[in-house]
């Protein structure tokens, strides 16, 4: 549950920066409506994180509507989780700003007259519940079931041709299919004022290549379009061809067939003379109506996209950066333009440009794909980096253990010797209490008979065991009485609760520490064993007195005695009885009662000295997370981006709470507005320590303005901190720039593999998403201006917390793909073992390149 937490802070952090106004940035808006579609069971793993990446990136993506058609039931959760819009923050606070309540961002939108968005208000309220038409849906998420039975593995021969031919006999699947495409166009109805222009809808399909159900991708993509058109002037569709080359190992053969099979008809569907023509339109009285598309390229473009670059290299993400790619280039090619001042030197990107850029002198559309990069402030890394400095800070101070003496710890703790006798003699009844005892019946007995007696013996021939019964009923029951019910572990835990009032300086470690075995010279466990080891001499002694003087003879005490007056000499023998004997019993078991009172205390420290080990082992457990998390999330970044993290905001966490002190008092910490007493941080478990640690580093820490610098001038602040003064090897802005240049460059690598890297019809444009003013864009532009072959613009967003480099390359074909030429061998042979891997007829389709 501590990692979760610690995850969500991290994650939320980092959501909340990139919305933070305050920082400059901002979020793109799109122009038209758009429509996702995915097909097939195998792209359902991308809904939920296209969803969160759209709801982060775009200020209108509440209007969005996604569409997914498989086999299977509702798309489930990804890990359990939620749409961004929903996230909250540890404190219970929605999303929607970090720090700041929805309501409050909402006015001041309303205010400045911007559009008003409530994360998640209109956004995935689940996935809907189902119906008997076979769609399920939500508010902008909407699930058609496709009534066919796909058979796994190659041990399906004629899986892909049989389940083309189920969907046209099966009966309820267009109905279905129609009533949820129209439920998708009358959704983005609903949205429409979100937009600045509703007379066009872009539709983007998105499909796994070797998903068997991407056999319907010609139905359901021309339908879709046949429908939007009854509401929208126009509808562009682009497809992404996904290919997972990392789950084609296993099944390597006859998967690589499937995704070949479709790249073939892909490839038909994109040639200039393609035609179709299918009743798939059906009103609500089943009559249907023909779906024509007359000969053109159905799509727009195609962009076919790998889990493994042009270079061969795996992506750690799996398919994660494919998502992100879509996501921007939906956004580049769907972007509500701002106004900017830089147009000749910022060129936008164009759609029917970058078309004709990559189409071949014969009319041949030639395929896209695109590399994505990323460098910008680690924020999760950064805030779980400072969470865990924080902390160890708060550690360190609970370390340190004020100056008090062996006797003002023991007061501390409420057991000095005046403490101890206080609470010892409250125990005991008075001493007057012991002049009751003269009313006692005596034996009718003269003082001449008992004068030769030892005291003992005239005690007994006196009053029998009347005096002994007497002092046992009135003094040692009460004081066993007191004694029972005394709570030795409230005693030390309410004089360690008024301590702290006088010494608020100590904490936790300083009380486990005194209470231990260790501090052989002043600690209160060793005090008071002392203690206990003087009372006992003194009990002894006091013992051993009683017992001699009980043993002299009458005769031989310094009484008061008159000749002949046998019953006064008897009377003045009785109160020196009572006087002596009695008055050192109560002493003894004043004694008695104070060594019991000891052992209880003492058994009362150990525990309490166990509790706080136990306590401070959690806390140290938790140090330990804390730290192995913020390494982990480290180990995720760019080596470069995410140098000297720990380092540098080491140094930036000590100042920051050091700053605080200052101006709040030494122990501001662990006031009660903050983390309050040190011993009663477990109270509410690791968990509730966490998500009070967490609101405390946001409030005092993360909340300094040294977290709103510029991502440039963090890194480069944070690439020098290791380095000593004078140091000629500081790395300057201008070196930075060039490492961030190539780092961008580098990770923008291409995603798909091609045979020859420099194919004959490669066009590229390359686009930077940030702040064109910023120093890194204006880096980047001028890098290599003289020598550049490609397009470069920058889709301006303002911002301080990063950048992002969207590579574009088109014009390359299916005989160009590696994943083609490698899988066409599996294709070919499991068709001449009887596998039939299309529903329409082969010979349509173009030949084996």
């Amino acid at each position: 549950m501590v990692r979760q937490k610690l995850e969500q802070f991290a994650a939320a952090y980092d959501w909340a920066e990139e919305r933070n106004t305050d920082l400059g940035d901002d979020q793109s808006s799109i122009h038209y409506p758009a429509v996702f579609l995915f097909i097939g069971d195998k792209s359902k793993e991308a809904i939920r994180p296209l969803m969160q990446m759209n709801e982060k990136k775009w200020e209108n993506s509440e209007g969005l509507i996604y569409i997914h058609a498989g086999t299977e039931g509702e798309p489930a959760a990804v890990d359990g989780q939620r749409t961004p819009g929903h996230e909250r923050m540890p404190n219970g606070e929605q999303l929607s700003a970090y720090g700041e309540a929805p309501e409050a961002q909402i006015k001041e939108r309303s205010q400045a007259g911007q559009p008003i968005k409530t994360p998640g208000a209109a956004g995935m309220q689940g996935w809907g519940a189902s119906s008997q038409s076979g769609a399920t849906s939500s508010a902008r998420l909407l699930h058609y079931r496709i009534p066919v039975t796909v058979q796994e593995g190659s041990a399906a021969p004629t899986s892909r041709r049989d389940i083309y031919r189920q969907f046209y006999e099966a009966g309820e699947g267009l109905p279905a299919l129609n009533r949820v495409l129209r439920q998708a166009s009358g959704a983005l109805a609903e949205y429409g004022r979100l937009y600045p222009s509703f007379d066009r809808v872009r539709l983007s399909i998105i499909t796994r290549v070797d998903d068997p159900l991407n056999v319907f991708v010609p139905e359901i993509s021309l339908l879709a379009e046949a429908i939007f058109r009854q509401s929208f002037k126009a509808v562009q569709l682009d497809l992404y061809a996904l290919i997972s080359e990392r789950e084609g190992a296993e099944a390597f053969g006859y998967s690589s067939s499937l995704g070949v099979a479709f790249l073939r008809e892909l490839e038909l569907m994109q040639q200039p003379d393609y035609e179709f023509s299918a009743p798939l339109h059906v009103t609500e009285d089943g009559i249907s109506i023909p779906v024509t598309h007359s000969p053109s390229p159905l799509f727009d473009l195609v962009y076919v996209l790998s889990d493994r670059d042009e270079r061969g290299i795996a992506s750690l993400n799996g398919m994660q950066g494919c998502y992100e790619i879509i996501s921007h280039i939906s956004l580049l090619k769907n972007r509500q333009q701002k106004e900017q001042a830089w147009g000749a030197n910022n060129p936008a990107y164009n759609n029917t440009s970058f078309k004709n850029n990559i189409m071949t002198e014969s009319g041949r559309q030639g395929f896209v794909s695109a590399g994505l990069s990323k460098v910008k402030r680690p924020n999760q890394s950064i805030a779980l980096a400072v969470l865990y400095h924080f902390y160890r800070g708060l550690l360190e101070r609970m370390k340190q253990e004020p100056p008090l003496s062996g006797a003002e710890k023991l007061s501390f703790f409420g057991l000095d010797a005046a403490a101890l006798e206080r609470a010892a003699g409250s125990m005991l009844p008075p001493a007057e209490g012991l002049s009751e005892m003269h009313g006692l019946m005596t034996n009718d007995v003269s003082y001449s008979a008992i004068r030769k007696l030892s005291l003992r013996e005239a005690e007994e021939t006196l009053f029998g065991g009347g005096g002994e019964e007497f002092f046992r009923s009135n003094f040692q029951e009460e004081a066993a009485r007191h004694l029972k019910g005394f709570g030795a572990a409230e005693w030390l835990d309410q004089a360690v609760t008024r301590s702290l009032e006088q010494h608020p300086d100590v904490q936790i470690y300083a009380l486990s520490a005194w209470t231990g075995e260790r501090d052989e010279d002043a600690g209160v466990a060793v005090q008071l064993r002392n203690s206990r080891r003087e009372t006992e001499l003194l009990l002894a002694s006091a013992k051993a007195e009683l017992e001699q003087f009980r043993q002299g003879r009458v005769e031989e005490q310094s009484f008061p005695r008159v000749p002949l007056m046998d019953r006064h000499n008897l009377r003045s023998l009785i109160r020196y009885l009572f006087d002596n004997i009695y008055s050192r019993k109560r002493d003894i078991l004043l004694l008695e009662t104070r060594l019991k009172l000891i052992a209880k205390l003492e058994e009362a420290m150990q525990a309490l000295h166990s509790r706080y080990r136990t306590e401070i082992m959690q806390l140290e457990a938790l140090e330990q997370e804390l730290r192995d998390t913020a390494l982990g999330s480290i180990k995720t970044a760019d080596d470069y981006i995410g140098q000297n993290i720990m380092e540098y905001y080491e140094r930036v966490t000590a100042d920051l709470m050091e700053q605080w002190e200052a101006k709040r008092g030494r122990q501001a910490f662990f006031a009660e507005g903050a983390l309050g007493d040190s011993r009663r941080l477990l109270e509410n478990g690791t968990d509730g320590l966490t998500e009070r640690l967490i609101e405390v580093c946001r409030k005092t820490i993360l909340a300094s303005p040294l977290f709103s610098r510029t991502f440039e001038e963090e890194l480069l602040q944070r690439a020098n901190v290791t380095v000593e003064y004078g140091n000629k090897t500081v790395l300057t802005k201008g070196e930075l720039f060039k490492k961030l240049y190539r780092i961008l460059e580098d990770n923008a690598a291409i995603q798909v593999r091609l045979y020859d890297y420099t194919q004959e019809h490669r066009y590229e444009e390359k686009y930077v998403f940030g702040d064109y003013t910023s120093e890194l864009v204006q880096h980047i532009f001028r890098a290599d201006e003289t020598s550049r072959i490609y397009k470069l613009g920058c889709v301006h967003e303002k911002r301080s917390s990063g950048l992002e480099k969207l590579n574009l390359m088109g014009g390359f074909h299916l005989e160009d793909l590696m994943y083609y030429l490698n899988g066409k061998v599996y294709y070919e042979t499991y068709s001449q073992n009887g596998y039939e891997f299309h529903g329409i007829d082969r010979a349509l389709l173009p030949k084996l390149r």
